[in-house]
């Protein structure tokens, strides 16, 4: 399998241009409210129609402008999973899933048989979609796309409208019905903890531009780009004043950081993850910035600080923050508020703008 993507759409004054490939079969679609990733995922599906460019589904062309190619969404070998899960109110669960099914009647009748017995939905045969459980509807969507077999499942936000609690069960739920599934899952998402938990490789998307794609550990270890970074979740983010190759000023936390790594001359910014800090109590080492903590937030399973950047002597720049996880907490009771926080090397992001 394998999904290749390059295409352009302008839609009034927004301007989607993504260039992306992949031949994982778990792939993440990440980026803000806005940002083209709904557009990019019904361009694959033939929903959207771009206004140039190319897609290819498992080696098969199915857009082309310059060949004038476009394959329609029925036929396509495409399931779309849509937020709302677009059940057919009026239709039971097995006239649901028998809505994509194609064969003769005994055919049908078996294979949603298959499909209620594979999605757990003995007993709701009968039922309407307003008679069931948000898990129960997604089983039964997901029920209708796989009863056709379909070579591309596309996931366009599934878990969106769901509290934290029911999200994770229908998470779980989800990779358990697609393990056995050999074709492409395309998830998209503005949760970058549902996309790290289920995708291989990831495609970040900022204002319908692709701004990094890879596998999606590594994008997160290094994201390269500033709008990368703070997707996956980096809180602190500074401008930097490049001295020389292996030292930059980050302007926005008014400290000198030093690296083993070469800062090359394109470096714009520098990111750390508030999780990373190494309290030091004493003397200021390397690559530290000093503990002048301007607020916190209590939270039941961490402690959030947010420090005065040491250039700032109003309090009234950006904060850098610095998120104590439990095990740690009981560390700064016992010694106190350490004097200052040291950024591991090893940690620093190197970002581009």
């Amino acid at each position: 399998m394998g999904v290749k993507i390059d295409i352009q759409k302008k839609v009034g004054s927004f301007h989607l241009d993504i260039r992306f490939q992949s031949e994982a079969s778990r792939i993440g679609i990440l980026g803000a409210s806005g940002c083209g990733k709904s557009m990019t995922l019904k361009s694959i599906a033939g929903i959207e129609l771009p206004d140039q460019g190319q897609i290819e589904l498992d080696g098969k062309v199915v857009y082309s402008s310059k060949d004038r190619i476009h394959i329609r969404p029925q036929e396509r070998s495409v399931g779309y999973l849509f937020q709302n899960y677009a059940l057919f109110p009026t239709m039971t669960v097995e006239k649901n899933i028998t809505a994509g099914v194609k064969g003769s009647k005994s055919e049908k009748e078996a294979r949603v048989r298959e499909m209620v017995r594979r999605f757990r939905l003995e007993g709701l045969e009968k039922r309407l979609p307003g008679e069931l459980s948000g898990g129960q509807q997604q089983r039964v969507a997901l029920a209708r796309i796989m009863a056709y077999e379909p070579e591309v499942i596309l996931l366009d936000e599934p878990f969106s409208a769901l509290d934290m609690f029911l999200r994770d069960h229908l998470q779980r739920e989800l990779e358990t019905m697609l393990a056995d599934y050999q074709g492409t899952v395309i998830l998209v998402s503005h949760n970058r903890d549902e996309i790290y938990r289920f995708c291989e490789d990831l495609l970040i998307i900022d204002q319908g531009k692709a701004v990094i794609a890879g596998r999606t550990e590594e994008v997160f270890e290094d994201p390269k780009k500033v709008a990368a970074a703070r997707l996956t979740g980096c809180k602190n983010i500074s401008a930097i004043r490049r001295i020389d190759a292996h030292t930059m000023y980050a302007t926005d936390w008014g400290v000198e950081l030093h690296t083993d790594r070469v800062i090359d001359e394109e470096i714009t910014h520098v990111g750390f993850r508030a999780h990373e800090f190494l309290p030091v109590w004493g003397e200021r080492r390397e690559n530290c910035i000093r503990v002048k903590i301007s607020g916190s937030a209590s939270l039941p399973f961490e402690m959030n600080y947010y420090l005065q950047p040491e250039n700032d002597t109003e309090s009234a720049g950006t904060p850098v923050c610095w998120f104590v996880q439990k095990e740690r907490q009981e560390l700064i009771r016992e010694k106190g508020m350490p004097d200052y926080l040291q950024f591991p090397e090893a940690q620093l992001l190197l970002l581009r703008a």
